[in-house]
């Protein structure tokens, strides 16, 4: 957007901790320089006792940054704003205050907030149709399902759960497209709009078409905090010891 960013994001931590030390390594030295002693490990050099303890103690330090999200937005916003001063040719800070980062905690969560974002420029009318959307991983989706291929940089697309389900967004990417460009019009409409109680995504996660509509106009606004049915926010508050349980209402009000 031409004030702010928002990204759907999935921490993979198994993946993360998985990875040999020499796996984090490269990673890192993708983004960052590193020091002597991590490319003094990459490249194969034998390690003293005392340096393959400074060594663990750097890759386990590399290793919990890569998958933080917290760490990935400072590089993210620092580069932005980097680029963002160099073209106006001023310095000084950039971003208005620190992000602000919400759990999604189940399917229905997950797709409201991903339509969401797709719809942010339709409803700024920045653009007329998701495929005209700049920056939005649904014209990139459809993009590249024009030419039948999966971008590399978004999660793919699973299907529908079932058993061995493989990793990716638990939808039908062509129902995504669908429901997002029907919700779209809706929204352009500027009224409230119907979408059939027969779609597939909606039908499945059982939200009301109504619902639906606010929860894609007014998804930041409605909730602050972790994001699901109230049953998944309740283990979610259980697993981090919290007594009061953010969003509750709207929780059970919107997504059922």
């Amino acid at each position: 957007m031409s004030n702010h960013t928002h990204i759907v994001m999935y921490v993979d931590d198994t993946k993360a901790n998985r990875l040999s030390d020499k796996a984090i390594a490269i990673r890192w030295h993708k983004l960052f320089k590193g020091n002597w002693l991590t490319h003094k490990f990459v490249e194969g050099n034998e390690l003293t006792s005392s340096e393959r303890i400074m060594l663990d103690d750097i890759i386990d330090k590399y290793r919990e940054r890569l998958s933080s999200i917290s760490w990935f937005m400072r590089v993210l916003n620092e580069d932005i704003a980097r680029r963002a001063n160099k073209e106006d040719g001023c310095t000084g800070r950039f971003w208005e205050g620190r992000f602000k980062s919400q759990a999604l905690l189940d399917e229905a969560a997950l797709a409201a907030c991903i339509a969401y974002v797709d719809l942010n420029p339709i409803r700024a009318k920045m653009a007329a149709t998701p495929e005209t959307s700049e920056f939005t991983s649904i014209k990139k989706r459809i993009e590249h399902a024009q030419r039948g291929k999966q971008p590399k940089s978004l999660l793919r697309f699973a299907g529908n759960p079932r058993q061995n389900m493989p990793k990716g967004l638990p939808f039908e990417l062509e129902y995504y497209i669908e429901l997002v460009e029907l919700t779209g019009r809706c929204i352009r409409a500027n009224k409230r709009g119907h979408i059939c109680d027969a779609q597939p995504i909606l039908a499945r996660l059982q939200i009301e078409p109504e619902n639906w509509l606010k929860l894609t106009t007014r998804f930041t606004k409605m909730f602050h905090g972790a994001v699901g049915r109230q049953q998944t926010v309740t283990k979610f508050c259980e697993h981090l010891q919290k007594k009061r349980r953010p969003n509750l209402a709207n929780c059970e009000r919107l997504l059922g």
